[in-house]
């Protein structure tokens, strides 16, 4: 499988916010969505970088408390990981793994087309193991196979 197929099951686009913005403030947009990855671009659209919640708690563990109102700019992660809609998908586990990230920013070009994260992989290959478990089944029982 392809990365670009758990695109078109996922979705596309992220979720972005900007240099200029508190830590804070992406602490409250990542409980309010859910979520735990966001690009930084400027205003413009350029991508500048990203920020995870680990980006977040190696932050609060160097700064203390003062983490909380540190501005996105001085936190965030300028070496993003990134990989192809066309990679497969275990090109994609290998960059997590090698770089020691949950989430993979997916590109076309320049243009990012959004985000893969661990869970999106455990969740696509859990999926994967439940429909080989089900063919198994059916061909023990003699189901669908005439």
């Amino acid at each position: 499988m392809r990365v670009g197929e758990i695109m078109k099951n996922k979705g596309v686009g992220v979720i972005a916010v900007t240099p200029d913005q508190t830590m804070v403030e992406v602490l409250r947009l990542f409980r309010d969505n859910n979520i735990g990855f966001v690009v930084v671009s400027q205003s413009n659209g350029k991508n500048l970088g990203s920020l995870s919640e680990r980006d977040c708690c190696n932050a609060v563990a160097e700064y203390g408390a003062k983490a909380a109102m540190m501005r996105v700019a001085d936190v965030m992660n300028r070496d993003v990981a990134t990989c192809s809609t066309r990679d497969l998908l275990p090109i994609a586990m290998a960059i997590m793994t090698q770089r020691r990230t949950r989430h993979v920013l997916v590109m076309d070009g320049d243009d990012v087309l959004g985000v893969v994260s661990i869970g999106d992989v455990v969740k696509h290959r859990l999926d994967e193991a439940q429909r080989t478990e089900q063919d198994l089944q059916d061909y023990i029982s003699g189901t669908r196979y005439h």
